[in-house]
């Protein structure tokens, strides 16, 4: 099963993902659950993750940009995703295309067809079966993110935009919602982080029970 974790900038989906993967090593083993992230990864994603995030980079072309999320992409889906996939797998992906669709696509404002394109070439058009939507305001999570910076935490270029273009973002998310409501699962990041892991776990087992009966 392969399920990917999306969400604005201080969501907390990175956490979430975290803590869903840490139940379900509990539960299952960790022999059976990989945790990874996007863009990284890998060792050739996690070297062009901090070209793309470096503040440094403040020139870079928005296709530039988009060219290098899906170079790490297809490193991690060849190197991580498919091989755990092929072992029956749990995979957890902080982060996948649909980022992409939703922050070069929407965001960035680059053509529709030639991202979803770059990408199904890029993934070989594997999809999650799952994606959870940490949803937040973007005023709740420009505040987070604010927050955590002033704490100590990492600041990347696509955590200093302008408002409209995490506007956009989210604009794109609710779109790619409409596209395939099955897939997507919409939570509230507003809440605690214990309830909103509650509820995630909640839906992940309702979601295995009926795979599990359906693979009878």
């Amino acid at each position: 099963m392969f399920i990917s974790f999306e969400g604005p900038e201080g969501s907390g989906k990175s956490t979430q993902a975290r803590l869903l993967a840490e139940f379900l090593c509990e539960k299952l083993g960790a022999d059976r659950i990989v945790l990874t992230r996007e863009p990284g990864g890998t060792k050739i994603g996690e070297e062009i993750r901090a070209v793309i995030h470096s503040l440094r980079h403040h020139e870079m072309a928005p296709t530039t940009e988009f060219l290098l999320y899906n170079a790490a992409r297809a490193q991690i889906v060849a190197e991580v995703i498919r091989p755990a996939l092929a072992q029956n797998k749990i995979v957890l992906c902080d982060r996948y295309a649909d980022s992409t669709i939703a922050y070069q696509g929407f965001g960035r404002q680059l053509d529709m067809e030639m991202v979803r394109t770059v990408i199904h070439y890029a993934t070989g058009g594997l999809k999650p079966d799952l994606t959870f939507y940490i949803d937040v305001s973007v005023e709740e999570g420009l505040a987070r993110r604010n927050h955590g910076h002033a704490r100590g935490e990492e600041l990347n270029r696509m955590d200093v935009q302008a408002r409209e273009f995490y506007e956009r973002v989210r604009a794109g998310y609710e779109t790619l919602i409409r596209e395939e409501p099955l897939r997507w699962v919409r939570i509230d990041g507003a809440r605690e982080i214990d309830k909103v892991q509650s509820e995630l776990r909640q839906v992940l087992v309702s979601r295995l029970v009926f795979l599990t009966a359906n693979l009878r």
